[in-house]
Formats: structure tokens, C-alpha cells, sequence
């Protein structure tokens, strides 16, 4: 007879990796072409000039410059490259 009891299969040990969401270039920052801004869940900040966004709503940069925050509308955040 065996002292200890059988292991079995566990349930658990699964775990999706990280998906690191937050601002990666901040004002006054300088951005290369294709590098990301903003990594976001929907549309916290939009686009702005020089700036495109992914199916995900990452926002990157299309061209060389430095990154610039402002607001518009009613209260929305806007990200440009100048």
C-alpha cells in the first residue's frame, strides 16, 4: 500500500502574460517613427497629428519628433508628434 496519496492532474496553472498598458512616452520626449506612445484598453487618449492607432488602440508614432499632450472637446486627451 502507498503512504502517499496519487497526485492526479491539477486544474490550475494556466496564466495569461502581462499586457503592459500605461503611457510609454511622455511630454517633451522625443519619439522615433514607429515607436509606441500610449498602449490602451477603447479610447482614453486619441491621435492626433503624426500619431496613428493599432486595432488595439495603440497609439505610435509616424514620424521623428517630440511628443506633445493637449485636450479638446469637452474633456478628451489628444497625443501629437511635433
Amino acid at each position: 500500500m502507498a503512504h502517499k496519496k496519487g497526485q492526479g492532474s491539477t486544474r490550475n496553472g494556466r496564466d495569461s502574460n502581462p499586457q503592459y498598458r500605461g503611457i510609454k512616452l511622455f511630454a517633451g520626449q522625443s519619439a522615433k517613427a514607429g515607436s509606441i506612445l500610449v498602449r490602451q484598453l477603447g479610447t482614453k487618449v486619441y491621435p492626433g497629428e503624426n500619431v496613428g492607432m493599432g486595432k488595439d488602440y495603440t497609439l505610435f508614432a509616424l514620424k521623428n519628433g517630440t511628443v506633445q499632450y493637449d485636450r479638446f472637446g469637452k474633456n478628451k486627451k489628444r497625443v501629437s508628434i511635433v
